[in-house]
């Protein structure tokens, strides 16, 4: 779990009122520190309809 203050500026994560263009946009992008750098990970999206941009 992260702590309050780690996620400080994440807003539009988990918010049911986001407004999403279907342009390009960084504003609706949002980024964290990851806790654990060191370790590999494995994610798996369980999810119909998803658009991810990574860097």
């Amino acid at each position: 779990m992260r702590k309050d203050e780690e996620l400080q500026g994440v807003t539009l994560l988990g918010n049911q009122g986001t407004k999403y263009v279907f342009e390009y946009s960084p504003d609706i992008l949002e980024v964290f520190d990851n806790k654990h750098p060191d370790r590999d990970y494995f994610v798996k999206f369980n999810c119909p309809e998803f658009t991810s941009l990574c860097q």
